[in-house]
């Protein structure tokens, strides 16, 4: 659900902010926006948060992937194989080493 854009933005003041609040906050959740005005100096923005979505739906991620590189999976591991050093440590060597997985109570 997405929110409405609005086509302009409403001046309100200091006291029309705290006198109509409620009327305000509806119509932030409408989408609307408000330029809050003291002594009709423009002090601040009143504007709707954008809500996330959370989930993308199918079609648009096939949409997005479409756009995106081809993954070459050879080409992948051999970087991987360059760059990673699977010999700096096994985390189960490390921990059968600790005697954390024996059950001696270490």
């Amino acid at each position: 659900m997405s929110t409405p854009q609005p086509d302009h933005t409403h001046q309100i003041s200091q006291r029309d902010l705290r006198n109509r609040s409620a009327e305000i906050m509806d119509g932030l959740e409408r989408g609307e926006r408000y330029a809050v005005t003291r002594n009709g100096h423009h002090i601040g923005d009143l504007v709707p948060i954008r809500r996330r979505r959370r989930a993308v739906s199918r079609a648009e991620f096939a949409a997005m992937s479409r756009s995106m590189p081809r993954l070459d999976d050879r080409k992948y591991r051999e970087d991987m194989d360059r760059h990673v050093d699977d010999g700096l440590y096994d985390p189960y060597d490390r921990a059968y080493g600790r005697g954390e997985f024996t059950g001696d109570g270490e």
